[in-house]
């Protein structure tokens, strides 16, 4: 393409196969998350580097809680260490922090790290970087759903004035739609990720484990972002 890329306002990843990464190489479950965490945050750094404003990252979901014990309680602990240590470089680089999900039941040293990356970072101009951890779509609508219910039963909001703006300033963040949304390991499905913000996005499946998607990988899903055309629902051109 000799055309000028253009990069997208938001992106979503959708984290998938650091288990099946680590299957094949007869390791743990465990070393394949952390090998995942390890190339996040590589991505992250590159995204920044690109002048991406929103990247957002689907890390945990609400139903992989029923994921066996040992393993959420290395993935919370994990969350923990990589929050507090391997995320230093993307303050230095004044990446905003910002989380989707619900709060409950994630453990209390979870909830205080995340806290306070929150915080910290919440004056940072450069790239917004949204963890949705404990995250699901349909949670999401519901919470919004119940936030504007709550919101007409006390008065302060009137069915007539509910419009698309009520339903996204109740959403767990105020991020734009998604552009683009890339998922790893060659599945091919959202699995409950972003469905409102994602109506008009488009959608990259590369057949990669996330542990080995590289940053030529995630310039490759820009550039074929840019092949496509984006109508919105208009006639095509």
């Amino acid at each position: 393409m000799n055309e000028k890329i253009t990069i997208p306002n938001h992106i979503g990843i959708i984290v998938d196969g650091n288990g099946r990464w680590a299957e094949q190489r007869g390791l743990s479950r465990s070393a394949g998350h952390r090998a995942g965490f390890t190339r996040l945050k590589n991505i992250c750094l590159y995204a920044e580097r690109l002048g991406l404003k929103y990247l957002s990252l689907y890390v945990f979901s609400t139903e992989n809680f029923k994921r066996k014990k040992v393993e959420v309680d290395f993935l919370m602990n994990l969350f923990v260490e990589v929050f507090k240590k391997e995320f230093q470089e993307l303050m230095d680089h004044h990446v905003k922090v910002v989380f989707s999900g619900r709060r409950e039941p994630l453990p209390y040293n979870v909830l205080k790290v995340m806290d306070e990356i929150s915080e910290k970072t919440k004056n940072n101009t450069s790239t917004v970087l949204n963890f949705c951890l404990n995250y699901g779509s349909q949670a999401e609508i519901l919470d919004m759903t119940r936030n504007i219910a709550k919101q007409v039963l006390d008065g302060s909001l009137s069915i007539d004035d509910i419009t698309l703006d009520t339903i996204h300033n109740n959403l767990y963040q105020d991020l734009p739609p998604l552009d683009l949304v890339i998922r790893t390991s060659g599945e091919l499905r959202l699995s409950n990720f972003m469905l409102y913000q994602a109506s008009y996005a488009e959608f990259y499946f590369p057949n990669i484990y996330f542990p080995d998607f590289m940053e030529n990988d995630f310039w490759d899903a820009i550039v074929e972002f840019n092949r496509r055309n984006r109508r919105f629902g208009g006639n095509q051109s």
